[in-house]
């Protein structure tokens, strides 16, 4: 679980996009900072959701049982003996495969969700992302972007305890 979130924020770093050369002298305003932290936030909830999906589809999984049984059959996968010693049934195998099936897409879901909405130029736009992944290797304006994310994800956590 922890390697796939830590695989989805490294494909967030790693993404850029080409766009024609600006002047790296330009400075990186309020407002697309704004923009950059809030399509972290998007990105960031987006995950989340998924992540609560495959607890679910865990937990709910009858043939499995839930976490408990799952954990066991993840730690023998792919060891013959550690299998037939827990007895690992076919029907097991299957829910299991189809797990991680899912959560094999996790990642490229995450990465193509990221991309229309860094493409997308209501919500960023690439030049914006370009703009501002160049503006983050001043260790000030990182500060400030990781400032502003944390803020956002504050008053969205406490916008949803308000709806509750």
């Amino acid at each position: 679980m922890k390697k796939l979130f830590a695989f989805a924020f490294l494909l967030a770093g790693f993404m850029s996009f080409q766009v024609v050369a600006q002047d790296d002298s330009e400075e990186v305003t309020e407002d697309e900072m704004k923009k950059y932290a809030t399509m972290e936030v998007m990105v960031a909830a987006f995950t989340q959701e998924k992540q609560e999906k495959l607890v679910e589809m865990i937990r709910e999984n009858e043939v499995l049982g839930g976490g408990a049984r799952y954990n066991e059959i993840k730690g023998a996968w792919g060891k013959d003996d550690k299998m037939a010693e827990i007895n690992v049934t076919e029907e097991e195998k299957e829910a299991y495969s189809e797990i991680q099936s899912y959560i094999d897409s996790i990642g490229e879901e995450v990465k193509e969700y990221m991309i229309e909405l860094i493409k997308d130029p209501e919500v960023l736009g690439a030049a914006t992302y370009n703009k501002v992944k160049r503006a983050m290797a001043d260790p000030a304006v990182k500060s400030q972007i990781d400032s502003m994310i944390a803020d956002l994800k504050t008053q969205g956590s406490s916008d949803a305890d308000t709806e509750r």
